[in-house]
Formats: C-alpha cells, structure tokens, sequence
C-alpha cells in the first residue's frame, strides 16, 4: 500500500512537471512582440492603421506562416490611449510580465519620450513607428531605440524642398507639442534661401482656427512676392479651414506634407499645393508596394493609407533581422544586426543608420491634383527625394 501510494505520487509530481515545461517549452520557442499604439485616443485613426499593416508585413514577410526560423512570432496588442504614463507602463509590463523579445510602437511623439528610457532600463529594443519628433533618435535617443518612421527632419527637409526658394516668405502653423515644435524646428533649419517671419502654435486639439490664422495672415499680408502658410498638423481639428478665411485676397498660400486619406479631402480645395509626402499608395513602384495595395484592397476593399505603411515596414524590418540573426533575439546580437542594415519595404529600401538607428527612406515631392474618381486631393509625384539628396542631421551626439 505504501509503494503504490509513492509510485501514485510520482507519477502525479512526473505529470505536474510536464504540464509546466510543455507550455514553457513552447513558449520559449515564441518570439513574443509587443505593439503599443493609440488603439483608442486622439490619434486612433494611425494607430489602427499602424496595426494592419503590421499584421500584413508579418504575413508577407513570413509567406503567411508567421514563423522565422522555427519561431512563430506572436503580437502582444496594448492600448497606450495616447497618454505617455500609461506607455511607460505598458512597455515595462510587455518587457517584464509577457517576456517581450522587443517592442514596437508608439503612436504619438509624447507617449514615445516617455518610452525610452524603459527600453534602455530593461535592454530590449524598441522599435518606433510611427512616432516623429526628431528628440526620439535626437537628445533623448539610447542604443536600443530603432526607428522606422519618418522623423521631423525627414519630413521638413522634404518639404522644404518643394518651397524654398528665392523670395518666398513663410510662416508656419503647428501644433503646441513635441511634433509640431520639432517639426517647425527642423524645417527652419533646412529653409536656406526663402525667410521664415512667424511661428504659430496652437493647443493640438483646436478646432478653431480664426485667430491662430489673423496672426499668420498679419505677419504675411504686407510681404513681397510669393507668401506660403507651412502646416504641420495631426490628429483631430482641421486646420485647411483657414483658407475659408480668404487667404487668396492676400495672395497666401498653403503648403503641407502628406496625410491621411481622411484628412487629405481637404485638399481638394487646394489644387497645385505643393509638399512633400512620406507615402501615398499610388506613388512607390516596387513589389512590395504592389503586395501590400494588392492584399488591403483584398481584404478593405480600399488602398493602404499613410500609416499602413509603416506598419508594414516595422514587420520587414524585424523579420529581417530575424531571419539574419536566425531568430536569435539576444539585444546585442540584434543591434549588431540592425545597425547599418538595409530592408525592402512598401516605399523601397530602407536602412538603419549606424549613428542613430534612423531609418533613411525616400520621401515624395507633390503637387495636387483634383480628380473626380477620388473623395480626395491626389498628391502627384514631382520627384522622389532620395535618402542622398536630403542632408538628415544626426542628433543624438553618441
């Protein structure tokens, strides 16, 4: 009776064993990725389109099997809401309590600030997208930050492309936060031959623009030759309505880079503006464009919009590296492997700069045009700007 009682034990302890190490078996053998964007919040719209083309750059990357090297790849979704406490916060739980290999997102330029130092506390990477204000590779940059996303810099130096030029006068309007001051920032620097007289900020979630628009059309109105408002503007509010404002009467201009499909209905009143794009579905010739316009199509019955985009480049890139590393997620190991490296993504080649893990990409100088086929005003590729001709500053003195 006693035997058979410890025989009976045995086995029980034998079983318990192996329900534990079955699962942490498999487990292990996860790569475990974590996405935290603005699911809900004031940039909501992004952030929904960041995760479906996450979802669709893992299924391409991967031949629809979700796997690298044996791995199966296996994405945490978080909520940030758009708060920078609770990014910090989720990033630390998907480092800590889910065992996160690594971490993509966020959303907004605030909530990513207040993620970086948590990625360097717990030495995992965090890879940004689609977050922009230059500081994130800049002055609060570590080495486990990679970014995929277009920064301030990218996006100003490109449009400065399409405006600056001899005897044109600027003003800018933007949003009083880390995007649009770092945004306003770096199209200063990159402005060489027009003059910039005035700088605008508003609350990022104003929606009415009356006054912010009397300051700007006073610095301008009395200005010689071509006047151009510069916007740089996301999320909620509109802020195209300042050319109800009859801006013409005093011969001012928009100008603004690309946007979201939604947002870019207001610039069907604004044929021939100008501006610099960091995608617009039509525009990019590659198969991996094509792939991407074919399965959203497939599945939305609708093109990729201008996150979409992003987030499919965040996959590639992160398989890619997988696929060198031969689905080693060792930090050091990934980092050697990341930095300097080249990926294929829906707007061409990208590669990670060795100084500051900035991701170099082309962006698009348009111009718009009004078609009748399109609830929108569709940018026209004047000239895709490659990584080479734009001089990106590196800010994070490493």
């Amino acid at each position: 009776m006693h035997r058979r009682h410890v025989v009976a034990i045995a086995a029980i302890a034998t079983l318990a064993a192996s329900a534990f190490t079955a699962p942490a078996w498999a487990q292990s053998n996860d790569i475990r990725i974590a996405h935290i964007y603005s699911k809900t919040g004031p940039l909501e719209a992004y952030g929904k389109q960041t995760q479906t083309g996450l979802m669709m750059g893992f299924d391409y990357a991967t031949g629809g099997t979700m796997m690298v090297n044996g791995h199966k790849l296996v994405v945490i979704e978080k909520d940030d809401q758009g708060k920078p406490d609770l990014g910090k916060s989720l990033l630390a739980a998907a480092y800590a309590d889910d065992k996160a290999a690594l971490a993509i997102g966020p959303t907004a330029s605030g909530v990513a600030l207040a993620m970086l130092p948590v990625a360097e506390e717990y030495k995992k990477i965090l890879l940004v997208e689609p977050a922009v204000a230059d500081s994130i590779t800049g002055d609060k940059w570590n080495k486990y930050i990679f970014r995929t996303g277009r920064n301030s810099s990218q996006d100003a130096i490109s449009n400065a492309v399409a405006v600056d030029k001899p005897g044109v006068t600027i003003a800018t309007l933007a949003q009083d936060n880390a995007f649009g001051r770092d945004g306003v920032k770096a199209f200063k620097d990159a402005i060489k031959k027009a003059k910039v007289v005035h700088e605008e900020y508003l609350p990022p979630a104003t929606t009415d623009f009356t006054a912010g628009a009397q300051h700007l059309i006073d610095k301008l109105k009395d200005q010689p030759g071509r006047k151009i408002i510069w916007i740089v503007w996301a999320g909620a509010g509109n802020p195209f309505k300042i050319v109800d404002l009859d801006l013409k009467r005093y011969g001012i201009e928009i100008s603004t880079g690309g946007n979201i499909l939604p947002a870019m209905a207001a610039y069907k009143s604004l044929p021939g503006m100008e501006g610099a794009a960091y995608y617009y579905f039509g525009i990019p010739k590659n198969p991996v464009n094509d792939a991407m316009v074919s399965m959203h199509y497939k599945e939305f019955k609708s093109p990729p919009d201008f996150f979409t985009a992003g987030g499919f480049s965040a996959a590639m890139a992160i398989v890619t590296a997988l696929k060198k590393t031969g689905g080693d997620t060792g930090t050091n190991k990934l980092i050697s492997t990341m930095e300097g490296m080249s990926f294929d993504t829906p707007k061409g080649k990208m590669t990670f700069r060795k100084e500051d893990h900035q991701a170099m990409q082309s962006m698009y100088h348009f111009k718009i045009k009004v078609d009748p086929a399109f609830a929108w005003g569709v940018p026209e590729l004047v000239h895709e700007i490659k990584p080479e001709e734009m001089d990106i500053p590196i800010r994070n003195k490493r």
